[in-house]
C-alpha cells in the first residue's frame, strides 16, 4: 500500500462559522461540502471539517510546514485570526506560529528557520 495524501479531521461546534473562519479569515479554498462536513485547502495542505464528529469540538491541533510564514502571518492577523502564539524561531529549527479556530482547535504554521523570509 502506497498513500498519496492525507487529511486531518477536525470537530467544530458551529459548522458554519467554522467554514467562514476557514474561508475567510485563513484564506483556505472550499474544496467540497456534504452536509455538515467540508473539505478546505491551502496549498497542496487539505483539512476537513466536521459538525457532526463525536470528537470534542476543539480537541484538535494540526501543523501546516509552508514555504514562508511571515506575510501570511499578518494577512490573517489582519483578517481577525486569534493568534494563540506569536511567530518565533523554535529551537526545533522552525519559524513558526499558532492560531485557534473558533473552537479552539490549535493551527500552527511553520517553515524551516534557515530558509525564512
Amino acid at each position: 500500500m502506497r498513500a498519496s495524501q492525507s487529511a486531518a479531521v477536525l470537530s467544530v461546534s458551529d459548522f458554519s462559522a467554522a467554514l467562514a473562519f476557514y474561508r475567510d479569515v485563513l484564506g483556505f479554498t472550499v474544496e467540497f461540502e456534504f452536509g455538515e462536513y467540508a473539505g478546505v485547502k491551502t496549498g497542496e495542505a487539505i483539512l476537513h471539517l466536521s459538525g457532526g464528529n463525536p470528537k470534542p469540538p476543539g480537541s484538535g491541533h494540526v501543523y501546516f510546514f509552508c514555504d514562508e510564514v511571515d506575510d501570511y502571518l499578518e494577512t490573517i492577523r489582519q483578517a481577525g485570526a486569534t493568534i494563540r502564539r506569536d511567530i518565533e524561531d523554535a529551537s526545533y529549527g522552525m519559524r513558526d506560529f499558532e492560531v485557534e479556530d473558533p473552537d479552539g482547535n490549535i493551527l500552527s504554521f511553520g517553515c524551516d528557520s534557515a530558509g525564512a523570509a
